[in-house]
């Protein structure tokens, strides 16, 4: 079956914010008993997690079809979150609100070189890079690749943007919706494994606890 996580991705909190963010977040989820204070080995991909808490069902719907049986990784740098397996089916501009079709255009994973600092140690070097922009050409064949072209540079900045090719407008790489919970970019990111889906109310809690800062949400598998 494989292991699965979901990602709860704050979209506003800049680079020198995530690390006191993510604190204040894994307080509040160790005070409900959400997940354990305590770090270990329980988490992909990362030396430590949060372990689930006693309380782990305030996260999730009732009668939930499997207990969480791995814990909460939390990522205080850029980071373009995504669903691990597959390509994107299709994304919304946000100004003109029309969704563009992705599904069988030539997708080509790109490569993550950077790698979260724990939220109590984060040291990001690039403090101020989404101060800067660029933008995307259009010179690419297909909607696909002026994509992929502008996760590079989001990915060497920490800001870009891609022509809608609806209304033609310059979209910063974040603000767009993808509609399979594909993709979301990012400072901070709360990246729980192998847990039953959660609730609305808890995505919103996280939310609320974020300042009302804009959230999104990302489910994939390994």
């Amino acid at each position: 079956m494989g292991d699965h996580f979901q990602t709860i991705v704050d979209l506003d909190a800049r680079a020198g914010e995530a690390p006191e963010f993510a604190a204040r977040v894994v307080e509040w989820l160790v005070a409900e008993g959400i997940v354990l204070a305590e770090r270990t080995d329980c988490v992909l991909g990362r030396p430590l997690g949060h372990p689930p808490g006693p309380n782990w069902r305030r996260a999730v719907g009732e009668n939930p079809d499997l207990d969480p049986s791995d814990g909460l990784a939390v990522h205080t740098r850029r980071t373009a979150f995504d669903a691990g397996q597959g390509g994107p089916e299709s994304v919304t501009c946000p100004r003109c609100g029309v969704t563009t079709e992705l599904a069988g255009e030539d997708y080509e994973d790109y490569e993550d070189d950077e790698d979260s600092a724990d939220y109590e140690d984060e040291d990001e070097d690039a403090a101020g890079a989404d101060d800067r922009s660029e933008s995307d050409e259009g010179t690419a064949d297909g909607v696909w690749d002026r994509f992929a072209a502008a996760i590079e540079v989001w990915h060497a900045t920490g800001a870009a943007t891609v022509a809608c090719p609806a209304c033609a407008h310059p979209v910063p790489l974040a603000d767009w919706t993808w509609n399979d919970d594909c993709f979301a970019f990012g400072h901070l990111g709360f990246e729980f494994w192998n847990w039953p889906e959660f609730t609305p109310g808890f995505r919103a809690d996280i939310a609320r606890i974020l300042d009302g800062h804009r959230t999104a949400y990302v489910w994939g598998k390994f």
